[in-house]
């Protein structure tokens, strides 16, 4: 057994090979802990919490001569694992590849072990688009109707998560559970905690929907007008200014952008004298942070104020997150900026100062913005995927 060169930008997914594993349109995969070894992590009855010690045992006797037979019927063996362990127990962890390896000299497979919180770790599917690179490079397209994977995370009751279920349904391969695939037994109830995009409901992009989001370009304003969003992160704020506000020519203020609230009231202030039209561009979650802008806007004669709302949850907000940050197609990724992964404090913090903006605030008028995925088939089917780097 050999590690090979970790994967990723930042080496997060460890890879290694035993013997010269062969590049099928087949793929037999499999998790690792609770699957092919009885699990060391205090998953399993009788395991003892935080032990990983590299000594071993098969989750059952028969394991060795199934992945034998699964080899000889010319699939390609993949062991696909999540190993998220602090320095010391990675370490240990690692010692115990190479006596499996070792018990099984005459099977020759792959292994992928994500170690971080990111796009690697199951359910996100990012060792299986390794796999697939790699088995592109050797000219194979696998053949999802043909392979399989086989994981103890399923969603059963007494079952620590169902991540392996949900892994197999974002890679699209059949999925069994150990007794199922290798006892003969037949499947169980599950359930799968979390959210999916399946669950959200219809509806229109923005309301009221009579009015126009601008004014028509033959209608004259005298006064420059000031925008402000309002709505967690990740529910599409930047793209909504580019696509309805760019074009008009109103000056674009982002605190991420410009680094501090200061500035960007700064920003609002030489715009509106300058008699541009502005978009403050910023989560602006209370009222309290939402005054400072229209007062200024008071100051500086420009009383059309107007709200819009990006009314989504918590949780459609991460997972889009999530999407951005891991999951978006090369093709797509490429023409955007990089997204990094936005941290999970700052959903909470905006959901526990959260006050939903008013009229009375001294807007014009509040528009609500829902979300509404736009995007080609390659990208819906990406980001219609369970995407979790924590949770069951």
């Amino acid at each position: 057994f050999h590690w090979q060169t970790s994967l990723g930008l930042k080496r997060s997914c460890l890879y290694g090979t035993n013997l010269n594993p062969q590049t099928a349109a087949k793929v037999a995969a499999f998790d690792l802990d609770g699957t092919i070894i009885k699990s060391s992590f205090g998953k399993g009855k009788g395991a003892k919490k935080g032990s990983s010690g590299p000594a071993f045992e098969w989750w059952r006797p028969t394991i060795p001569n199934k992945l034998r037979e699964i080899n000889s019927q010319g699939f390609a063996v993949v062991i696909i694992s999540n190993q998220n362990l602090k320095p010391a127990l990675l370490a240990e962890w690692k010692k115990k590849i190479p006596l499996i390896a070792d018990a099984l000299s005459d099977v020759p497979f792959r292994l992928f072990a994500a170690t971080a919180k990111d796009g690697y770790r199951k359910p996100m599917p990012g060792m299986w688009y390794e796999l697939e690179r790699m088995f592109a490079d050797d000219g194979v397209q696998i053949d999802k109707s043909a392979s399989f994977y086989v994981g103890d995370a399923a969603g059963r009751a007494g079952d620590f998560a169902s991540t392996d279920r949900k892994w197999a349904l974002n890679v699209e391969i059949p999925f069994f559970t150990p007794e199922e695939y290798l006892l003969r037994l037949q499947p169980v109830p599950y359930k799968l905690p979390g959210f999916n995009v399946s669950s959200l409901p219809s509806l229109p992009p923005i309301a009221p929907t009579s009015k126009p989001i601008i004014a028509p370009p033959n209608t004259t304003k005298s006064k420059p007008e000031l925008i402000l969003f309002v709505g967690y992160p990740s529910l599409g704020k930047s793209t909504y200014y580019r696509r309805h506000f760019q074009s008009a020519g109103y000056v674009h203020i982002n605190q991420d952008t410009l680094g501090t609230r200061q500035k960007c009231v700064k920003a609002v202030e030489e715009a509106l004298h300058a008699g541009e039209s502005c978009v403050v561009d910023n989560t602006n979650r209370d009222q309290a942070t939402r005054k400072v802008y229209v007062d200024v806007a008071k100051r500086k004669d420009a009383p059309l104020s107007r709200c819009f709302w990006f009314n989504g949850s918590m949780e459609l907000a991460w997972h889009n997150n999530l999407y951005r940050a891991f999951n978006m197609p090369p093709s797509q990724a490429e023409k955007e900026p990089k997204r990094d992964l936005v941290p999970y404090l700052a959903y909470t913090s905006f959901r526990g100062a959260f006050e939903e903006p008013k009229a009375d605030e001294g807007f014009e008028e509040v528009r609500t913005v829902n979300w509404v995925f736009e995007g080609d088939e390659e990208e819906r089917r990406r980001w219609s995927m369970w995407l979790q780097i924590d949770g069951k």
